[in-house]
């Protein structure tokens, strides 16, 4: 979007794209070296150290290349990463440890690395303060995931952003505007909106931005609107009652009996647990026996000959005799 300051800018066009972000090289770095060192250490976690040890050779590689130094404490399970007097990015530090907050997130070495590059972002989005109850956590973080993870990978192809779902947090890895979408689509998993709703959005918005004609329009009329579905609001309850029948009394209605006063009742509250066990015993062998009888007697009822009334028997005989 163009500026609206007042004073006229020749160079503030709309051809310009404010997304993009132009390559930092060593010749724009008129400063020199850097007068103190900057280092940042990150604790990971013990399943991750077989492939951290196998992985290092690469990230150290890597990291020379933009003249930050690295170590890796398999003691201690840390990971640290510091400038040298090679490093001329200023920023190179703060990819650096983007980096190892990656690797410690369990993403993969080489998508981890994609970090290192100028139009690449990270953001690390934690979930569990999102939701109170663990069953509804466990249940919305899936939906992210969604079965066999196809909503995840609908999501990572829509943003252009590699994501993994991993404990508490989901990492995010690719550009800013990828990056903004993931984070609102997560949100709003973790307060009970499915995503299959954003990823329908973010399809109808990106067959809307090949069009060249609806480049400057609004597409509020082409992206769907869902209204909210509350059984609270509601204009008619389910079960409607009749206040007008019931005779109006000043006195509230009788205390329900709690179990306790129940068991008194009863004289089982002073009974101990294994005569109550011997009691409950007896109660359901009874029923059992009880059940037992009706289905015999309703087996029984099969077997039983039908009545016959003896003045049609008394016929029958007459016309045999006839007949012979």
């Amino acid at each position: 979007m163009p500026s609206t300051h007042k004073k006229d800018k020749p160079w503030d066009t709309d051809d310009i794209d404010k997304w993009k972000v132009e390559p930092f090289k060593p010749s724009d770095n008129a400063g020199g070296t850097f007068a103190e060192e900057s280092s940042f250490a990150v604790l990971f976690p013990k399943y991750r150290e077989v492939y951290l040890k196998e992985a290092w050779s690469g990230i150290t590689k890597a990291l020379q290349q933009i003249g930050i130094a690295c170590t890796l404490d398999l003691i201690e399970g840390c990971m640290t990463v510091k400038t040298t007097r090679k490093t001329w990015d200023p920023a190179a530090i703060l990819k650096a440890r983007d980096l190892i907050k990656l690797l410690a997130r369990s993403v993969p070495a080489p998508q981890a690395l994609r970090i290192l590059q100028d139009d690449v972002a990270c953001d690390i989005i934690k979930i569990r303060n999102l939701v109170r109850n663990k069953e509804k956590f466990v249940k919305r973080r899936q939906r992210i995931l969604g079965p066999n993870g196809q909503t995840l990978k609908a999501l990572e192809l829509l943003t252009q952003t590699y994501i993994l779902v991993q404990g508490n947090t989901v990492s995010a890895l690719g550009p800013y505007r990828g990056l903004k979408e993931v984070r609102r689509v997560v949100e709003d998993c973790m307060a009970n909106i499915h995503p299959i709703y954003q990823i329908k959005e973010l399809m109808i918005k990106r067959e809307l931005a090949k069009d060249p004609e609806l480049a400057h329009e609004n597409w509020e009329r082409f992206l769907p609107n869902y209204k909210k579905r509350s059984l609270s609001k509601r204009k008619v309850p389910y079960k409607v009652t009749d206040k007008s029948k019931k005779v109006y009394t000043p006195f509230p209605p009788p205390q329900e009996k709690s179990k306790v006063d129940m068991q008194i009742e009863a004289g089982e509250y002073h009974i101990g647990k294994e005569a109550k066990k011997r009691i409950a015993q007896e109660e359901r062998m009874e029923q059992q026996k009880a059940k037992q009888e009706e289905k015999k007697r309703q087996r029984e009822q099969d077997f039983v000959a039908p009545e016959e009334n003896p003045a049609e028997r008394k016929k029958k005989k007459r016309k045999t005799k006839g007949e012979d």
